[in-house]
């Protein structure tokens, strides 16, 4: 029995957008992604690649994004649900494993079909410089699966024509030094053939794929190694990161908080995100919105987070927080509620005693007195309700876009990848990078030596809910699996109350943990590390269950 999960992506129909106001996305085949009477014109071809950008990516960014990338790294955490995930016990059957595994093949599936219908079937009418551009679209978005399946799964299949395995349930995974080869020879592709400026708004730049490349050797200096990263990498990783912070134009935002306000929408601190529109057509709404809002108070008929926030470990890694009952670091607000925190640009319900609704700006509520718990609830992505969006937005139907590379990202590579095997340094351009980005959070310049665990924790409190906590600790895991499990197993990811000093206006918050509640760290070990291929996948191809083996890149 053919694996139907797997292929998937070579057959997925994708319909029409409607109400798009991006420009690139209002062009879709009028068909299907294997309509070979389409590919005859530049603009043809260039419509075909726009499902790539969203709708493939549905279901890993809808929850399984956050649920995989926070939950499991231990920046946030869900009381009630995704438990298997923040115990660090995703299974086989989990939700968040088989919405993921599904998606990545989806996207790969998707990204197969495009390369093999433009080699196939573009005109003479298509330009050698779109046909090209369409082909490094497809492979930097193949490669970015590959990343997420490789770091998640470990040893994977590699497909490159998904329609030569339609009948074939004994596929094989390849090994993981094979996974990274495929992902950085599609990334140096897509950097030759993208261009320095973007075609259209948010389509990817050849600086896109540099920065994942500068991620990606970032990664594979410590593939196979063993204590010391490979350096030979670790200065690629260096080399790409500088150029792109130095050679794209791309800059920092100077207020992180506008980094998630709408429309934030391919600023110029993005290098590539995924391109969400209000539309009535669930596949290409940006659905993430409904599942970690707190309430419907600020929503438009959702909001089913309300048992989803900051960590205690997470809050501990904010300056001052703790120590000081307050923080000067203004990615926690932008990122997390407290309770009085203000957001002007976010409509809140409220009631009085009566009953008798009203609307204000949000002011995140207090507990109440009787209570031993609360939550840091969710802010980043938050937008509001459809009064605060200029209508653009109902229930499971949201505008915004969401990241995968922002240049901030490069600056926290670059200052890793030249630290490399040193506990430390103080070498003046990876401080003057590591400051920028405290700089912008309000923060002073660092005092002394910077160490890895000081760029950890900058990466922790910059990116927090965006998908990406996981994959540092995975990056660690490859040379030093005893660390990451050292940060993983000393979380507390359990209950707690925070109560202001005084409402609205709070000046200072007390933390306390509530009592009684057990479940507070994980076990993270050797083997629970890696997800285990969905059980829907591994039971109709158990040849999935088998070792390993190198890919053939045919010479």
């Amino acid at each position: 029995m053919k694996n139907k999960y797997l292929y998937l992506g070579a057959l997925l129909t994708l319909s029409v957008f409607t109400g798009c106001d991006k420009e690139f996305l209002e062009r879709p085949p009028k068909d299907t992604l294997v309509d070979g009477n389409f590919f005859k014109t530049d603009g043809q071809v260039l419509a075909a690649t726009a499902p790539l950008y969203s709708v493939v990516w549905k279901d890993y960014v809808d929850k399984a994004s956050w649920a995989l990338g926070d939950l499991r790294a231990g920046t946030t955490f869900r009381a009630y649900g995704y438990r298997d995930d923040v115990l660090f016990n995703t299974t086989e059957v989990s939700t968040s494993n088989s919405e993921a595994y599904r998606a990545f093949y989806i996207v790969v599936g998707q990204a197969n079909t495009l390369i093999q219908n433009v080699n196939r079937y573009a005109g003479p009418g298509v330009s050698a410089e779109i046909k090209n551009h369409a082909i490094a679209e497809a492979r930097f978005m193949r490669a970015t699966a590959y990343t997420l399946l490789v770091m998640n799964y470990g040893a994977v299949p590699i497909i490159e024509n998904n329609l030569e395995l339609l009948n074939n349930s004994a596929v094989k995974r390849n090994t993981i030094e094979s996974v990274w080869e495929f992902i950085t020879r599609d990334y140096l592709f897509a950097a030759e053939n993208l261009p320095a400026v973007a075609l259209e708004e948010g389509r990817l730049t050849k600086w896109s794929a540099e920065g994942m490349l500068a991620r990606t050797y970032l990664t594979r200096a410590g593939v196979g190694a063993i204590g010391n990263r490979n350096q030979e990498y670790l200065n690629k990783a260096k080399e790409y990161a500088d150029r792109v912070i130095e050679m794209s134009g791309a800059k920092l935002l100077t207020n992180y908080a506008d980094l998630f306000r709408y429309p934030y929408d391919n600023n110029s601190e993005s290098l590539f995100e995924q391109q969400w529109v209000f539309t009535t057509n669930y596949g290409y709404a940006n659905t993430m919105v409904s599942q970690i809002t707190y309430s419907n108070d600020i929503a438009n008929g959702d909001g089913w987070g309300g048992d989803l926030g900051a960590t205690w470990w997470m809050l501990s890694l904010y300056d001052g927080l703790f120590e000081d009952g307050f923080t000067t670091d203004t990615r926690l607000k932008a990122t997390y509620m407290l309770p009085g925190f203000h957001y002007p640009e976010i409509s809140q319900t409220v009631r009085d005693s009566e009953g008798k609704q009203s609307e204000q700006e949000l002011i995140f509520p207090s507990p109440g007195a009787d209570s031993d718990r609360s939550f840091a609830s969710i802010k980043k992505y938050v937008v509001g309700k459809a009064d605060d969006l200029g209508g653009m937005a109902t229930t499971q139907r949201y505008p915004n876009d969401t990241y995968m590379l922002r240049l901030a990202e490069m600056y926290l590579i670059y200052a890793e990848a030249a630290l490399g095997n040193s506990a430390s340094t103080e070498d003046a351009t990876i401080l003057k990078y590591f400051d920028t980005i405290r700089e912008r959070a309000g923060l002073p310049p660092h005092e002394g030596a910077l160490t890895w665990d000081d760029i950890f924790e900058e990466r922790m409190k910059e990116f927090a809910m965006e998908g990406l906590a996981w994959y540092d600790l995975v990056r660690l895991h490859y040379y030093d699996s005893e660390k990451a499990y050292e940060i993983i197993n000393n979380q507390d990811r359990g209950l707690f109350i925070v109560r202001p000093d005084r409402m609205p206006n709070p000046t200072s918050w007390k933390f306390v943990k509530t009592e009684g509640f057990n479940e507070r760290t994980a076990n993270a070990n050797s083997g629970n590390f890696e997800l285990p291929i969905p059980a829907v996948e591994s039971s109709q191809a158990p040849s999935l269950r088998e070792d390993p083996v190198p890919y053939d890149f045919g010479g």
